[in-house]
């Protein structure tokens, strides 16, 4: 209260994004980017002053590309942003190209990208930088304007990522946080490592308050040496081939607890490649001599670099689905594109276990979360899609797809294939905000659905309370939202036969 009398609730605000440890007292490193942006001077960190670089080490020249935000993509455009102050907005409008266009590293701060020692078969994953939250520890504050000091492996994910906007969170507010990598290839000498990243951007600053950018992912991938001396190839991007590919939210106003408007939209490009491959940063001869890096003539030396022979490799798009079931188990499962899905449960006879979403499900973005309404794609694949009993019977009788309302409405309206056009339809006739669970035939009739908020209510009841015998809990399962779900599949199942056995 005194704090509050003193500074005013917005002066509060200001404050508690500051105090990280919420004892009232701000310690130099949590007033450090007050202190830096007054100055406009940031000191040199421990890191970089170790990181010297080394007379014979090499430089990365890395370029970043970038296509802001398409605003008629968002959902609140529809109504010209009525009701949203040009003030919440600014950080997004304003960021138009990329912090820092083009920047040199050096080549040995990608050894955070090289695999432990125990994971060195083509596919097979692991942590960069691990996820520390689940369902159960909740999610970091919203109010924040300034990212933590990055530590680790951290640096130079924070390093590359700051190309972009100057505020990137390594880790997000939401699970599942961190990176993860796996080989894709080997050589005698080098490694092809695949990567996915989770990271957002805080887009404003006091006196305005904060307003969240948060992208499905970055992916890509770097070849590297095993000693990490040369980078040969090196690319980041976020994936842009859905129509909705970031999630945004921002606070109206000075407190965790005040109202957030959510919103989702379309990057066309985001991007960081390297120019080259990694050059030494000085020339030596065949006896240790310095020498000029230019010829004769004033032109650059060119450098010839050998060709690499892969002695094991794997698809990209094999090693992105390992990153992606690393992140989410619930993948364990594959998830089709949504006509893909009706098709194969054609050829298949099985059923179709859809999930049609206001965002989407396999990006880290929290959506709904956010939202006063307990239902979302995230506490769906953190709890029940995960769960043994699920991934089992999905498996053996259904094929899963889930789809983004946008597409569907979409699809409804191209009119060049019926079929497709009627299959979306019938879905979008039984959708509710936010999640709606479905399934249905090959033909895409509609046999059994429910809304993620009214399977989150039955399951936070007690088992007496639920009146409908359709959701009844079955003692074979502890937890009451595997049961649930299990038992809304097997109904799917018992609804569908007098269909499947015609």
């Amino acid at each position: 209260e005194l704090a509050l009398k003193s500074l005013g609730s917005e002066g509060l605000f200001l404050f508690s994004s500051l105090d990280t440890n919420n004892d009232l007292y701000l310690s130099p490193e949590e007033f450090k980017p007050i202190a830096e942006k007054l100055t406009g001077v940031a000191p040199i960190s421990e890191l970089e002053e170790e990181e010297t670089p080394d007379p014979s080490g090499e430089t990365l020249s890395i370029v970043a590309k970038f296509q802001p935000l398409v605003m008629e993509t968002m959902t609140k455009s529809k109504d010209g942003f009525l009701g949203i102050s040009h003030v919440a907005l600014s950080g997004l409008r304003n960021w138009t190209a990329p912090a820092v266009p083009t920047s040199v590293v050096l080549a040995r701060q990608f050894k955070a990208f090289l695999p432990p020692k125990n994971k060195l078969d083509p596919g097979d994953p692991w942590w960069i930088i691990p996820s520390e939250l689940n369902i159960f520890t909740g999610y970091l504050s919203n109010n924040r304007f300034y990212p933590p000091p990055p530590k680790g492996k951290e640096i130079i994910i924070h390093r590359l990522l700051s190309m972009f906007h100057p505020r990137p969170f390594v880790k997000t507010r939401f699970a599942p946080q961190g990176a993860v990598a796996c080989i894709q290839a080997i050589s005698t000498f080098y490694y092809t490592i695949a990567f996915r990243i989770h990271a957002e951007f805080q887009l404003n600053e006091p006196p305005d308050f904060p307003f969240w950018f948060s992208p499905g992912q970055f992916t890509g991938h770097i070849i590297l040496s095993k000693d990490s001396s040369h980078v040969r190839e090196f690319k980041l991007f976020v994936p842009n081939n859905r129509s909705l590919n970031v999630d945004m939210e921002w606070l109206y106003g000075a407190s965790e607890s005040s109202n957030m408007e959510v919103d989702i939209g379309y990057l066309p490009q985001m991007e960081l490649e390297s120019t080259g491959p990694s050059i030494p940063s000085v020339i030596h001869d065949e006896n240790g001599n310095v020498i000029d890096s230019r010829d004769p003539s004033g032109e650059p030396i060119q450098f010839v670099f050998e060709e690499i022979t892969w002695q094991q490799e794997i698809p990209w798009e094999e090693a992105a689905q390992k990153l992606e079931v690393a992140m989410y188990p619930f993948k364990k499962v594959s998830y089709l594109p949504f006509t893909q899905a009706f098709e194969r449960a054609k050829a298949e006879k099985k059923l179709v276990h859809s999930i049609l979403l206001w965002g989407a499900l396999d990006d880290h973005k929290p959506l709904s979360a956010s939202l006063p309404v307990p239902g979302s794609g995230r506490t769906l694949r953190e709890t029940v899609l995960e769960s043994s009993p699920i991934l089992a019977l999905l498996n053996e009788s259904f094929i899963s797809s889930w789809s983004l309302v946008k597409e569907l409405e979409e699809l409804q309206n191209n009119r060049a294939n019926e079929f497709y056009s009627k299959l979306a339809d019938l879905h979008l006739e039984k959708y509710n905000f936010p999640v709606e669970m479905i399934i249905c035939l090959p033909n895409g009739t509609v046999v059994h659905h429910i809304n993620a908020n009214h399977f989150l209510d039955i399951t936070s009841m007690k088992p007496e309370d639920v009146e409908s015998n359709i959701f009844s809990f079955s003692s074979n399962f502890e937890d009451p939202s595997t049961a649930t779900y299990l038992q809304f599949l097997k109904e799917g199942l018992q609804r569908a036969k007098p269909y499947l056995q015609t």
